[in-house]
């Protein structure tokens, strides 16, 4: 099963771009079956207030007939002293599996990984080029996982992204996804040097053409195992483990 585990969906409130606007699932899902991709993990676009973007992504989570996972967008700083309560709704309302955080909005905070901590769920985190938060991430949250997207620049910075690659290989608790990766080399890199189970797919969708991006994991020729952890396996892991610690804190065995 191909998952990719990072594309957008739903309506922005802003103007200023794609990113703020609209992210319509209807050409992507075309492209995305063309490609042989089969569920896909949505969130939403920027928006002023993710209570109601992650409410449209839930109703698009449902609507799939179990095509999709929903993960949870918020904002850091417009959201302080709620977070806790929005990652409650996602989880027990909407069934998410995840949260998404961009450093673009705010820079992650203890609040959100204390959230992340309690309903035991992966965070990923589009830390914009600023990679050193990894070191501080994965040593006062070694039992969260953290996803972080385009191997640390979407802006092609290739220095935050060899810095990520060091990140994977030090920290079993830092993972990447390969959504936007120009520098074939560093992916290739990656994989050599952190493993295969420390890399997902992903496309960033609708905006980035899935079966391109796909293409990319293909070109690296990988053994079937190691590639079919790339394009899904590394992603079930990590819902799973969520799935398991969330059991656990449900019967009273872990403290959050």
């Amino acid at each position: 099963m191909i998952i990719d585990c990072h594309c957008h969906a739903g309506m922005g409130d802003g103007l200023t771009g794609p990113w703020d606007t609209r992210a319509s699932l209807r050409d992507y899902l075309q492209r995305a079956a063309a490609a042989g991709i089969h569920r896909t993990v949505l969130f939403s676009a920027f928006h002023s207030n993710y209570a109601v973007a992650n409410r449209e992504v839930a109703r698009i989570v449902a609507s799939g007939s179990s095509r999709f996972y929903g993960f949870a967008f918020v904002h850091a700083e417009r959201d302080r002293g709620r977070i806790h309560k929005l990652i409650e709704i996602a989880v027990k309302r909407y069934g998410f599996v995840g949260i998404k955080v961009h450093r673009h909005d705010a820079a992650i905070t203890r609040e959100i990984c204390a959230a992340a901590r309690a309903y035991a769920l992966p965070v990923l985190y589009d830390v914009a080029g600023e990679v050193s938060v990894c070191e501080l991430l994965a040593q006062e949250y070694p039992d969260v996982n953290f996803i972080i997207p385009h191997l640390g620049s979407f802006a092609d910075d290739w220095r935050a992204q060899l810095a990520v690659i060091d990140h994977l290989v030090r920290h079993p608790n830092i993972y990447a996804d390969t959504s936007g990766v120009r520098r074939f080399d560093l992916l290739e890199q990656a994989v050599k040097r952190a493993g295969a189970a420390k890399i997902l797919f992903g496309s960033d969708g609708p905006w980035l053409h899935p079966g391109v991006e796909l293409a990319k994991i293909k070109a690296l020729r990988l053994p079937l195992s190691q590639e079919n952890l790339i394009l899904g396996g590394n992603f079930r892991n990590l819902i799973g483990i969520a799935g398991r610690r969330q059991a656990m804190l449900l019967a009273g065995g872990l403290r959050s």
